[in-house]
């Protein structure tokens, strides 16, 4: 049985303020300890539940958060940008088992500490088909085109509901309560690596491959910006077109290619921001 972990931060223990994510401050250096936590009692629940290798992929900012040298020795990790399927990075062998979203939150404009996808405010929601798409939402069609399921999510107790709508079969963990976007009731870390750890070890039964879903596209991705000039950089990449002021859509006929069109149109709007107009 191979896992993955995607590790993301937004939704590790304690985590509730931006500078507790962004690399080189000084709270950021305390919480990554705390996430490395959380991916150490993910790692240690699936090898009790029977899992025979673990890969984690780092999946927040520069990809450079964890801390290797704490890092469960039973796990390998990739570590660093940039990855042809960002966050579900190693997902495309077709020898994953079963995929954990660890430290994930919810989507751009919903309730949840920390919420956004994939940037921190300038896009203001995604739409997959319609339906409102978090991050989690955008890797799971991804990983059942691999045919791999989700089993675990974890983070505040709104992206544990979020993943129900996702992912209903999948395990929840949730390491703290939303109280706003920057404040949360939060469980010390020794609680939550056993918290995680015990359902990590419920998780791993669910770790069944299943037949790619291959037949589920295309998929119409719309995605609303905060600012005009963001939607005209979102149109520059071929296929993206817009459908209203601060608004663009694409259609993409595989999830793969429906998620590296989405890291290519967030690296362009991410390029058009202005420090102090948006």
């Amino acid at each position: 049985m191979k896992v993955l972990i995607s590790a993301d931060m937004e939704g590790a223990t304690g985590v509730t303020w931006p500078a507790d994510v962004e690399p080189g401050t000084e709270q950021w250096q305390r919480c990554r300890a705390m996430f490395t936590s959380d991916v150490n009692g993910a790692i240690a629940g699936l090898f009790d539940g029977g899992a025979d290798e673990v890969l984690v992929n780092e999946a927040h900012a520069t990809m450079r958060n964890l801390l290797l040298e704490q890092l469960d020795e039973r796990a390998t990790m990739i570590t660093g940008r940039h990855k042809a399927l960002t966050m579900v990075e190693g997902i495309q062998g077709g020898d994953v088992d079963g995929v954990v979203f660890l430290g994930y939150h919810a989507g751009a404009g919903a309730e949840g500490v920390l919420a956004h996808t994939y940037l921190p405010n300038s896009i203001t929601g995604v739409w997959v088909d319609g339906d409102p798409a978090s991050e989690g939402r955008l890797n799971a069609l991804v990983a059942a085109e691999y045919g791999t399921p989700v089993i675990l999510v974890t983070g505040d107790d709104r992206a544990c509901a979020d993943a129900l709508t996702y992912a209903p079969r999948a395990r929840t963990a949730a390491v703290k309560d939303y109280v706003s976007r920057y404040a949360a009731r939060c469980r010390p870390p020794a609680r939550t690596f056993e918290d995680i750890r015990a359902e990590a070890k419920a998780a791993a039964g669910l770790a069944v491959r299943h037949e790619p879903a291959t037949d589920r596209g295309p998929y119409t991705v719309e995605i609303e910006v905060d600012a005009t000039q963001l939607a005209d950089f979102a149109g520059m990449v071929p296929t993206v077109e817009r459908v209203a002021e601060r608004r663009v859509r694409y259609t993409a006929a595989t999830a793969h290619d429906m998620i590296r069109c989405f890291k290519a149109v967030t690296t362009l709007i991410s390029n058009g921001i202005e420090k102090n107009y948006g």
